[in-house]
C-alpha cells in the first residue's frame, strides 16, 4: 500500500542525509521524496511516498522518531489529506501536432510557459494520477524532457503538522 509520510525535521546539515539512510539501511523504497524549509526557518518538512504494509510503515515511523533531528512524523495516509505535484514537461511541437498539444494541455489544465518553434514547455500541477494521465495522453514520441517534484501533501481541516 501507498503511503504519504510527512516529517518535521531540524533544518541542519545532514538531517536529509540520515533520514534517506534509515530508509536504505532497512531495504525501504523511498517513492518520491520533497523537502523544504517550513514558516519556521529552523524547521523543514519532508514528505516522503513509500510503498509497504501497515506494519512495514510503522516500523518506518518508529525509527524516523528514534532520529534526534526529526521533530514530529505523521502518516498523512491514515486520513483525509491533499496532494499536489508539479511537472514540466518539454514537447516537440510542430506541426498539427502543435494545436493537439495545445488543446490536451487545455483539458489538464496546464499552462505552456514557453514556446519556441519547435517545442513547448508545459507546466501542470495535481495528483499522482492526473500527471501519469497527461503524459499518457500525449504521443510518447513527442516528449522531449520531464521533470516533476514529486509529492507534496498535507492533512485536511484541523489536522496538522506543527510543534
Amino acid at each position: 500500500m501507498r503511503h504519504v509520510i510527512s516529517v518535521l525535521i531540524e533544518n541542519e546539515a545532514g538531517a536529509l542525509s540520515r533520514v534517506s539512510g534509515l530508509f536504505s539501511a532497512r531495504g525501504y523504497n523511498i517513492e518520491s521524496l520533497t523537502v523544504a524549509p517550513t514558516e519556521d526557518g529552523s524547521l523543514s518538512r519532508m514528505t516522503i511516498i513509500s510503498t509497504g504494509s501497515d506494519d512495514i510503515i510503522e516500523q518506518i515511523t518508529k525509527q524516523l522518531n528514534k532520529l534526534i533531528e526529526v521533530v514530529k512524523v505523521v502518516d498523512l495516509s491514515e486520513a483525509a489529506h491533499i496532494e499536489r505535484e508539479l511537472m514540466l514537461i518539454k514537447v516537440r511541437a510542430t506541426g498539427k501536432d502543435r494545436e493537439e498539444l495545445k488543446r490536451v494541455a487545455d483539458i489538464f489544465r496546464g499552462r505552456i510557459i514557453d514556446v519556441t518553434d519547435s517545442t513547448y514547455v508545459i507546466e501542470l500541477t495535481g495528483n499522482t494520477a492526473k500527471i501519469e494521465s497527461f503524459v499518457g495522453a500525449i504521443d510518447s514520441s513527442l516528449i522531449l524532457e520531464t521533470v516533476r517534484t514529486g509529492v507534496a501533501g498535507i492533512g485536511r481541516g484541523d489536522r496538522i503538522l506543527r510543534l
